[in-house]
């Protein structure tokens, strides 16, 4: 089963496997990242980050894109339907070091797409291929020419179905890998993703398609890999609250089985989320984020709703402690 799990070339790039981390608002923190990659995770993205905050100089924007303690390689993930933003904002990277520079074509969030970002630049797929052609022209003039890649979804609507179109853009501007959430943005996480629009784009393009949507378990990973013939996978909602997902497809991919983390593995793997959390961003606000984090990590478990219930009221480490002990200390 080897010839499922190997690596990726993205022009000068070669990443060693192809099971990557999706760039999620408000999960994919540097914290989970570095749990993630230390995990198995062979490439990651940030959660997305505003072209035009990181140009005007975003207090809250240096916390989203430094890499995680455990991170090889990752690419920074940017927003933005301005060229000359895009480019500028592409040019503040090199202090991160970013292996790659992602495009977001595909968030459906109305106040993104408002401004034409998102998902909404996949209903100009010229202006698409003018983002890519300024991302890549601030690539090869500041970051020593990584690559620039490209994430999408399959178009803004069932009647708008347009990743084609969007996708040659993309890739004739330059850009070195396209992700395709097989999802419209009118579905936006509701209903099935169509993976017959990533084996369709796997077909096309010369350079690596990835494929995301609907990935959680690892079965569900090898049979994207088996159907759509995608060079890669890509979790999201699969990975929150079970980074062990990567490890466990691995292990699925190159020897036919895995096992499954034990509920104490979770809580543990949470809490040092919680812990690396409050040392990048302070206690009181990683206390916060880990509320909705812990409902992932707690999901499915015996006895997990009552324990939920009691940790969306913790307000520091030490309550988080107390209130997940008996987990901690067996």
């Amino acid at each position: 089963m080897n010839a499922l799990f190997h690596p990726i070339r993205i022009r000068s790039l070669v990443i060693p496997g192809n099971l990557f981390l999706a760039p999620v608002a408000g999960y994919t923190d540097r914290a989970f990242r570095s749990l993630c990659a230390e995990q198995g995770a062979d490439f990651s993205f940030t959660e997305l980050v505003s072209s035009e905050a990181l140009v005007r100089g975003g207090v809250k924007t240096d916390a989203l894109l430094r890499r995680g303690e455990e991170e090889q390689r990752y690419a920074v993930q940017l927003f933005g339907a301005d060229p000359l933003v895009m480019y500028r904002a592409a040019s503040l990277l090199l202090p991160y070091a970013p292996e790659a520079v992602d495009i977001n074509c595909g968030c459906p969030v109305p106040k993104v797409v408002k401004a034409g970002a998102g998902s909404g630049l996949m209903r100009n797929p010229a202006l698409l291929g003018r983002v890519v052609e300024a991302v890549l022209r601030a690539s090869r003039e500041f970051l020593a020419e990584v690559p620039v890649t490209v994430k999408l979804r399959s178009g803004w609507d069932a009647s708008s179905l347009n990743y084609r179109e969007c996708a040659e853009a993309a890739v004739q501007a330059g850009a070195a890998l396209v992700s395709l959430h097989a999802r419209t943005r009118a579905q936006g996480y509701e209903g099935r993703s169509d993976w017959s629009h990533i084996a369709d784009l796997a077909s096309r393009l010369e350079v690596p398609v990835v494929g995301s949507g609907d990935l959680f378990c690892p079965e569900d990973a090898e049979q994207m890999l088996r159907e759509t013939g995608c060079a890669a996978v890509m979790f999201a909602r699969g990975a929150m609250g079970n980074p062990f997902i990567f490890a466990q497809t691995r292990s699925l991919l190159c020897t036919g089985a895995y096992s499954a983390p034990l509920a104490v593995d979770r809580i543990r793997l949470g809490f040092r989320h919680l812990v690396m959390l409050a040392s990048n961003l302070g206690e009181g606000v990683a206390c916060r984020e880990m509320r909705k984090q812990f409902c992932a990590y707690t999901k499915g478990m015996a006895g997990g709703a009552p324990l939920r219930n009691r940790l969306v009221h913790a307000e520091t480490v030490a309550e988080y402690r107390a209130l997940l002990q008996d987990y901690l200390e067996k």
